[in-house]
């Protein structure tokens, strides 16, 4: 594995504005083809605690509803400048293997610590989260919820399986990481369409962890929205903010421990 590259408070201001500028192309976008998003996550916690970015924070979400989120996606195909962007998802990017997409800059480098040998460019980058229906039927739930986790393991098995110390765990990873590609896209297209038709009282990230002890976000936060300051710009997120980052983050104005305020390692950065 490669050494971890250590960035520079300098290094994540410049970071945090290249985010910024992708956060305006896709806001942009959303205005022009009226389509609906929300900052969520650190991104929504910044947006209410901070009027901006957490000031360690190294990222920055955006989450759609999935009919939203895949109007964005073909409006990439038309919108989005390629010479300055691009957009990476699963179903469009070769060994590509999250279940959400990034839009990165061009020109850029922002490789995370264990991910060197991904065959995709890894440029600076936001990520955009689909957000799915959840069972409202509490067994289908738990079956859901389970299913969800599986898949991100395996997706997540071709990175485990070189960078995980556990020695069982990481020959797991590797037995796992055998699966086919074209295997998991099915899987991940099929846990999309369950309940699609349906308004479900919840929905997720489907290859993204919940909180604690939840099986997903109401659905009224996505749909009940505001605009607010978020440094220089403004962006949309829920109009109950508060009750999205209790259930996200507990108390979310308490800020966390110092030994807790941490960017992701990174190999390589270039901006």
């Amino acid at each position: 594995m490669a050494e971890r590259y250590y960035m520079t408070q300098d290094e994540l201001h410049l970071l945090q504005e290249t985010e910024i500028e992708l956060l305006q192309e896709v806001d942009r976008i959303c205005k022009k083809c009226k389509i609906h998003y929300n900052m969520v996550g650190g991104t929504m916690l910044g947006a209410i605690r901070h009027g901006g970015y957490i000031p360690w924070d190294d990222d920055a979400d955006l989450g759609f509803l999935r009919t939203e989120y895949e109007k964005f996606r073909k409006a990439c195909r038309t919108e989005l400048d390629p010479e300055k962007y691009y957009f990476q998802e699963i179903r469009d990017t070769q060994g590509y293997r999250w279940g959400y997409a990034k839009l990165r800059k061009r020109n850029t480098k922002f490789v995370r610590l264990g991910q060197e040998f991904m065959p995709y460019e890894q440029g600076v980058f936001i990520d955009l989260f689909p957000l799915d229906n959840v069972p409202d039927n509490r067994i289908l739930r738990r079956i859901h919820f389970f299913s969800c986790f599986l898949l991100r393991k395996f997706l997540w098995s071709e990175v485990g399986c070189r960078t995980e110390k556990n020695k069982m765990i990481k020959w797991l990873y590797g037995v796992m990481s055998l699966m086919p590609r074209k295997v998991l896209i099915a899987w991940y297209e099929l846990l999309i369409r369950m309940n699609a038709k349906h308004k479900t009282e919840l929905v997720r990230i489907l290859t993204f962890p919940t909180p604690k002890n939840t099986y997903g976000f109401y659905r009224k936060w996505f749909l009940e929205q505001g605009r607010y300051c978020f440094g220089t710009i403004t962006l949309t997120g829920a109009k109950d903010y508060e009750g999205y980052l209790k259930h996200k983050f507990g108390n979310y104005m308490e800020l966390p421990p110092e030994s807790e305020r941490k960017v992701h390692p990174i190999s390589e950065l270039k901006l």
